[in-house]
């Protein structure tokens, strides 16, 4: 079977005039991309879907599971700023295959852990590696992809996540109930296998660029990105909303558990609803600024009124915590949760827009390292503020309004996504 590399080298001497060969190794590329993005999230929502069970079995509390997050977080935080730069230094193809490795032997190591400590070191392994994904997925889009697919193609691979948050409470549960929560842990984490001998066999960089006008340009140190206006809007953006989606991934299935009394063999359903809608919402919200740019937008004007769009369909969410109806609770926290992942296809294709292909894998590391840390102060809140008051309220307060702020911000630091210029 021919690999990607060659595919991309056959089309660039045979390319028909709408670039149809091209487009084919492009969309199999994103498809790698968002099997991969699957995977990651599916590992990491295990132990979520496990949380009622490891309650019982080894003691654990709302604050100590805030800890274990913490330690995700935190590593994740490390891990993408590490993990951007590392994928600039050794390129897609390499620096995909070891993040890859890292996570998935990692989320089988959760299956050796007994107490919180255990967990907690499983845990910040885990997201030692499963940071390197992003900045990877990123670049490898940014490598492959004209300026005006970008974030449709970011759309697509970033609805893996989704997709992999789905498959988590469809085969957790069912492996867990049959044998034990240590199989679940150690079945997930070999699912990365097939994808790095696929990824090893089939993916090459591509040689030729994907539109003559993008030059690649030298390699920018993290202290010069971070003297950029544009830096700072986007990591800013990720340290406010990033937290949400983890908040969604880490706790929902214990809301559910609580508010609605649901068991391991009952949580499936209202996540796997909430998880449909989301992959929805990152397809639907990168083709969004497509429409406004028909409408006499420019791309980077469209993409900002797409980000304003998605933003105000979250607000409604601050009303979940009181809701009497298990299937009010779903649209609510469904509509929200495709509207953040409509926003991040959206805020991931920002770095790309406004840096050169060179800094993509750093600025995404940047920008994601500052979204985990504020992830982990959010999870540590969190799990004080449910101990305390066993009250979802200003969690799902807070989430209905970061959106806004964000926006805000990145538009006060970054007008108009102004592209950065660097020196030749």
């Amino acid at each position: 079977m021919a690999n990607i590399g060659d595919l991309n080298d056959d089309a660039a001497s045979s390319l028909t005039p709408d670039g149809t060969s091209l487009g084919r190794a492009r969309w199999t590329v994103c498809a790698m991309l968002f099997a991969a993005t699957s995977i990651n999230y599916m590992d990491r929502q295990v132990i979520a879907l496990l949380k009622p069970t490891l309650e019982h079995s080894i003691g654990l509390t709302e604050i100590n599971y805030g800890y274990i997050v913490d330690a995700f977080q935190i590593a994740y935080a490390i891990g993408l700023l590490l993990a951007g730069r590392l994928i600039d230094k050794l390129g897609t193809r390499i620096g995909y295959i070891l993040v890859m490795g890292v996570w998935s032997f990692s989320a089988m190591g959760h299956a050796l852990a007994s107490t919180v400590r255990e967990f907690a070191f499983a845990r910040f392994l885990l997201g030692l590696g499963e940071a390197g994904n992003f900045p990877a997925a990123i670049k490898t889009v940014a490598e492959w992809f004209p300026q005006n697919e970008r974030s449709f193609a970011t759309g697509i691979l970033n609805s893996g996540a989704n997709v992999g948050a789905m498959l988590a409470p469809a085969i957790v549960p069912w492996i867990a109930l049959r044998w034990g929560w240590h199989a679940a842990f150690l079945i997930t984490g070999l699912f990365g296998v097939p994808w790095i001998l696929w990824w090893f066999s089939s993916y090459r960089t591509p040689v030729s660029r994907v539109t003559a006008e993008e030059e690649p340009s030298a390699s920018v140190r993290w202290g010069r990105l971070l003297g950029f206006r544009q830096a700072w809007a986007f990591s800013t953006a990720k340290f406010l909303t990033d937290p949400i989606w983890y908040f969604y991934l880490f706790w929902l299935p214990s809301y559910f558990s609580s508010k609605f009394d649901l068991n391991l063999s009952h949580l499936g359903l209202p996540l796997i609803i909430i998880y449909n809608v989301s992959a929805l919402g990152s397809i639907g919200g990168g083709w969004l600024p497509v429409p406004f740019r028909r409408l006499g937008m420019s791309s980077h004007h469209a993409r900002l009124t797409a980000m304003l769009v998605c933003a105000c369909l979250v607000v409604p969410i601050y009303t979940a915590s009181s809701v009497k109806s298990m299937w009010s609770a779903i649209a609510l926290i469904s509509i929200a949760a495709g509207a953040h992942q409509g926003w991040s296809a959206n805020l991931f294709t920002t770095a790309s827009d406004m840096f050169p292909r060179s800094a993509v894998g750093s600025v995404v590391g940047i920008g994601g390292m500052a979204g985990s840390a504020g992830s982990a102060l959010f999870a540590f809140f969190a799990g004080h503020m449910l101990q305390l008051t066993h009250s979802y309220a200003t969690l799902f307060g807070i989430a209905a309004s970061v959106y806004l702020l964000a926006l805000v911000v990145l538009c006060l630091l970054a007008p108009g996504l102004k592209e950065v210029e660097l020196p030749a």
